[in-house]
């Protein structure tokens, strides 16, 4: 009926629209399964889709080559606006689209099973009819895994299967809907009408049989996986401040874990540009140490116990396994070459364009064989907030651990990489830090029994460290810590250690506000001196400052500071690695594990670390058709919540 979508602009918008194909970044919210992610744009088009595993080469991947990459298409036909949210306590994304004739709600959800992760892929599009009536269309059509295959559609009895390059998709469809079949895609078209419930389902394996869902049983999955993940979000554990954008931080985190194996990925994607000049794209599908550490400490803190158990299992098996390296594989092996094992020392190159044409666009990463000390500290770091926290470690991991105490007391006198990953080695004064943390810790495991070992030999180290921190690395000129011994730049990962009191409180305050003046802008800084011509602000380094100056006792500095950075986000609140600070484009791979990391870890020092439970994921109904999900987000009180009942390297 004509007028019945009647649009409400305080609530909807029109879509990112498509530039040359590409949307910004900030377009995209993620979902995903404990294996794998997709990253879903405004105008309902899933433009990046590994299957099934996040570290394959991506059968959907037009967020790299808009012409070739592939796509999931979900939409209107006619002009519409939108609005979306997560389902409450959950990584379920619901959007809501709106034309002159109608309104629907697209439900996107990687599907979990009755007894969890699913053993093949699954993603499940839902879309209902609120009020009138809209022309939708649909589209699955496969990519050349960024260059490397050719896709096709076998037709069998059971359906359409979208292979290439061993990877088999099933595409099914639930509700009155127009089917098309071609060599390499499936289309169709469909009609809402109030109350109408239509289902797009694909199921994914490699190299493995196929499993043909039935697609009832996929649409009942949609709300299986809200419970799943609500049952998640229950034993959540935090009532500090800004507790919305922590959950959902939490909630992007869990994205990146890889369920099989315990490992923590840096991010959901690779090759997403740093800078618009291109050459700075690098692949975060893999485990960083530091991360992993990172998302242990949180979420021991946080109260949950069986990603803390698995992440720490992970990284303290693939450390024994191989000798200290700075990330490895989600299946924690050394990261040489490229991606799938194909033949090569480093990263392959591929053959497509990029994000808006802004290559290389690379499969694989060699920085592992950088040597970066700072690693040290990490690991030690995160067994100490483990065991701390009341677990045990097995004596064949203490003596490894000891092993590797023993040598950082001579490892920190070495030039490394640095926490940049920097081809210019030098001493840099944050892996120095890092390796005094290192030894700390070790100290205090020794004392406490679970490391073998000379807790007087790595304490007394620990003070020589700290000593020529102060002599060496301390500019007057500057009035605060620089890079490294004989440089007068500045690097905002020494902001990572003012709890670390190797100096002055004075001191560490005056190097927070240097780097604040030179390497800020407005709420955001960059990596370190230079990088203000070359790239964008590092999402992390900001979340850093607000820490340390909640640390040091400037809370209502901290406070500001928090409130001005949380801005900063996308609409669903998903952060990637950099920002433009001109524009506030994104820039970098997302959903950046280090950049919700850096989030929570600052709220939680802003906090004092309170713990009690988040908001209860279900204080806030399931959205209902005739309750159209978005709602404008505003600040009351230090915490996130909604106008009305709402579902979250560098």
């Amino acid at each position: 009926m004509p007028g019945s979508g009647r649009r409400d602009a305080d609530r909807t918008r029109p879509p990112a629209p498509r530039t040359d194909g590409y949307v910004p970044l900030r377009s995209y919210g993620a979902i995903g399964d404990g294996r794998t992610v997709a990253l879903v744009a405004e105008d309902g088009r899933i433009d990046w889709f590994p299957v099934p595993a996040l570290d394959t080469r991506p059968t959907f991947a037009a967020l790299l080559d808009a012409e070739g990459g592939g796509r999931v298409e979900m939409a209107p036909t006619v002009p519409f606006e939108m609005a979306r949210e997560y389902v409450p306590g959950t990584n379920v994304l619901v959007t809501r689209f709106v034309t002159d004739t109608g309104e629907v709600r697209l439900t996107d959800a990687m599907t979990t099973g009755v007894a969890g992760r699913l053993p093949w892929c699954e993603l499940v599009r839902r879309v209902e009819g609120v009020r009138g009536s809209v022309p939708m269309a649909w589209r699955v059509a496969p990519g050349t895994m960024l260059g490397t295959a050719s896709p096709w559609v076998r037709r069998t009895r059971r359906g359409p299967v979208l292979t290439v390059d061993g990877v088999s998709v099933v595409v099914t469809t639930l509700g009155e809907m127009t089917t098309h079949v071609a060599d390499r895609e499936v289309a169709g078209v469909l009609t809402t009408t109030p109350g109408s419930r239509h289902v797009l389902g694909l199921a994914g394996t490699a190299r493995e049989p196929v499993f043909v869902p039935d697609p009832a049983l996929m649409d009942a999955g949609v709300e299986r996986t809200v419970e799943n993940w609500r049952a998640w979000t229950r034993e959540f554990h935090y009532d500090g401040p800004w507790a919305q954008a922590v959950q959902r931080s939490a909630l992007a985190l869990k994205l990146l874990v890889h369920a099989p194996t315990g490992a923590i990925a840096a991010a959901g994607t690779t090759a997403l540009p740093e800078s618009w000049d291109g050459g700075k794209n690098w692949d975060y599908r893999y485990a960083w140490v530091r991360d992993v550490a990172y998302v242990v400490d949180a979420l021991t803190r946080f109260g949950l116990r069986e990603e803390t158990h698995a992440a720490m299992a992970w990284t303290l098996r693939t450390v024994a396994k191989h000798p200290p390296s700075v990330f490895f594989t989600l299946d924690g092996e050394l990261a040489h070459g490229p991606a799938d094992g194909e033949p090569g020392d480093g990263p392959a190159h591929r053959d497509v364009p990029g994000w808006r044409g802004i290559g290389p666009v690379v499969d694989g990463n060699r920085a592992s064989r950088q040597l970066q000390l700072g690693t040290y500290g990490d690991l030690m770091g995160v067994v100490r907030t483990y065991v701390d926290a009341g677990n045990l470690l097995d004596a064949e991991t203490g003596r490894v651990l000891a092993g590797i105490a023993d040598h950082a007391c001579d490892a920190w006198r070495k030039p490394d990489a640095g926490i940049w990953e920097l081809t210019d080695e030098h001493r840099y004064t944050s892996s120095a830090l890092g390796c005094r943390h290192a030894l700390l810790c070790a100290a205090h495991l020794a004392d406490e029994g679970h490391l073998p070992g000379d807790a007087q030999r790595w304490r007394g180290e620990a003070e020589a460290i700290a000593a020529w921190l102060r002599a060496e690395c301390w500019s007057d000129a500057r009035g605060a810590y620089v890079m490294h011994p004989g440089s007068e730049a500045l690097d905002a990962s020494v902001l990572l250690f003012v709890d670390q009191e190797f100096d002055t409180p004075e001191r560490l305050a005056a190097t927070l506000d240097a780097i604040r003046a030179e390497l800020g802008s407005g709420p955001l800084l960059w990596r370190y001196s230079g990088m203000q011509e070359e790239e964008g602000t590092f999402v992390a380094c900001a979340f850093w400052g607000v820490r340390a100056a909640a640390l040091l006792g400037r809370v209502d500095e901290a406070r500001e500071w928090m409130d001005e950075l949380l801005a900063q986000a996308n609409d669903v609140g998903i952060w990637s690695e950099m920002i433009d600070a001109r524009t506030g484009e994104f820039l970098g791979n997302l959903p950046q594990a280090l950049s919700h990391l850096a989030l929570v870890h600052a709220a939680l020092a802003v906090g004092g670390d309170q713990d009690a439970h988040v908001v209860d994921p279900e204080q806030a109904p399931y959205p209902l058709p005739d309750e159209p999900p978005s709602r404008p987000q505003t600040r009351e009180d230090d915490r996130w919540t909604s106008a009305a009942p709402t579902a979250p390297r560098s």
